[in-house]
């Protein structure tokens, strides 16, 4: 009987003390971000549990409810840019007035460097006095059923997602607390649309993917007419240049579709953690360029990003052009130097993968590494050290053919893995390249012609400069030498 009494007492024991290491735990989970509460309330003094279906939490001033407070992914689910969805706590008073908004965690890459966080509290504030019943939409101006409220330049897909999250979710928590049909504001019988978020998004940018998809379609032209357009340097030279500025324009600073490492790491932590085609659907315009990558890599190679659809890379192209016409001496590196600078990206790209594996966020920070952000997404309106940055290595290239691009980017690391398995090899040579010619080594813009004549595909940008090489009967020594031969036969003739 004793030992019956002490095996109970033990365990009773036990218990308690799971209790009391438990209990603090779960009263600091509440109370975690009651500082925040209290800017939502200033009169606040307590608040309670989250508790029913979908969770939230009444805020007391004594015994008196002022509102509720609730996170927006323990109510909807919706994958940002990211990946994952954006947990967000939002708090409303009982009249069902929207009383403040704050991120409290996500792993948006234009979140963690990139706002600043004056910009990211103007944004949040901008809810403050809308009612749950309302419909609030990014952009735009207010019409009936809708409040509109502005965007954060450089992260109109993160808002979006942001702002579709509270949308849905607050309803549900106003109807679970029995406040949305006695809320000051007049009610609309218009539903909130439950549409994916990305066929909103996709809706919203009709203009650009249409624009996008005659860009992308005229480059696949390109690529197939080559040969005939390499029998017409200067016209291939005129489509090359106009097509450079329109990936900085168009493509870079007006739809801000600037590929990106950040892509590639959150594309394979997907598969780690979940994959949804939702969370890459969110921006069309980066799903479409990643497809159109997807099939060019496989065809061409990485080249035809590289060379063709990458913004920085291009603005890099188009400043060495004018240093050219203004007459700046171009320098390169030792032979034996520029190859094993090659390395350097690869070994960037195998930090950063590792990095991401602990910490996607990490990684994120660390990929600034790549100026993307800085000349692209917010077109130099940035810190002065991201600015300098960047500056810098495009002032770099006036003097050296894309620098960045051929030795640092880690981007074009991981587009040389897929691009092994290439299909076809479209760029022609005679038996005769490296054999003793080295026309076309000499003149590749990023050095990617081995002496022996064989092209890198790895390093390839597909300018197809040897290709207006190849066909030119007065510079290619085969061309030249056939083309004597059928002179000399002509004159016999005669």
């Amino acid at each position: 009987m004793n030992q019956r009494i002490s095996l109970f007492a033990r365990l009773g024991l036990i218990g308690l003390a799971l209790l009391w290491l438990v209990l603090p735990v779960a009263v600091s989970a509440e109370a975690e971000h009651f500082p925040l509460v209290k800017s939502f309330f200033p009169a606040a003094d307590s608040m309670g549990p989250f508790e029913r279906t979908p969770p939230s939490a009444a805020v007391y001033q004594g015994e008196r409810i002022l509102g509720y407070v609730y996170y927006t992914d323990d109510v909807v689910r919706i994958p940002a840019y990211s990946g994952k969805p954006i947990r967000t706590l939002v708090g409303f008073n009982t009249q069902g007035v929207i009383t403040g908004i704050r991120i409290v965690r996500h792993e948006e890459p234009i979140l963690v460097i990139g706002i600043s966080d004056n910009d990211l509290q103007n944004f949040n504030d901008q809810y403050r006095g809308k009612y749950v019943s309302d419909k609030i939409k990014v952009g735009g101006k207010d019409r009936d059923g809708y409040k509109s409220i502005d965007t954060i330049s450089g992260a109109t897909i993160t808002v979006m997602v942001l702002n579709a999250s509270i949308n849905r979710s607050i309803r549900q928590i106003a109807e679970s607390r029995g406040l949305l049909k006695s809320a000051a504001q007049p009610q609309t019988k218009q539903a909130v649309p439950e549409d994916p978020v990305w066929i909103y998004v996709w809706k919203g940018r009709v203009f650009q993917i249409v624009v996008l998809s005659l860009g992308l379609f005229i480059l696949l032209l390109i690529l197939i007419l080559q040969d005939w357009l390499a029998k017409h340097p200067t016209l291939l030279t005129y489509l090359r240049d106009a097509f450079l500025v329109y990936t900085v324009v168009f493509i870079g600073w007006y739809s801000l579709a600037q590929l990106s490492i950040v892509n590639v790491l959150t594309f394979i932590n997907s598969f780690v953690h979940g994959f949804s085609w939702e969370s890459f659907l969110i921006d069309p315009m980066m799903f479409i360029l990643w497809a159109f990558v997807a099939v060019t890599v496989l065809l061409w190679g990485r080249g035809v990003y590289c060379g063709w659809l990458c913004p920085f890379g291009a603005m890099q192209e188009l400043i060495y052009r004018i240093g050219e016409r203004l007459g700046l001496p171009s320098v390169e590196f030792p032979e034996v130097v520029h190859e094993r600078l090659w390395a350097i990206k690869y070994v960037i790209l195998l930090l950063l993968f590792g990095l991401s594996m602990q910490s996607l966020v990490m990684a994120e920070q660390y990929a600034e590494i790549e100026p993307f952000k800085t000349a692209v997404t917010m077109r130099f309106q940035r810190e002065w050290v991201f600015v300098l940055y960047a500056g810098g290595l495009l002032l770099v290239s006036a003097f050296n053919r894309k620098f960045f691009c051929r030795y640092l980017c880690p981007l074009g690391a991981a587009l040389t893995f897929p691009s092994r398995f290439r299909i076809f090899d479209w760029l022609r040579r005679y038996k005769e390249c490296g054999r003793p010619c080295q026309i076309c080594r000499n003149e590749c813009e990023v050095r990617a012609i081995r002496s022996t004549g064989e092209i890198n595909a790895n390093e390839c940008h597909y300018c197809l400069d040897c290709q207006v090489t190849y066909w030119n009967d007065t510079k290619c020594p085969p061309l030249v030498e056939k083309r004597r031969k059928r002179e000399r036969h002509m004159n016999v003739e005669k």
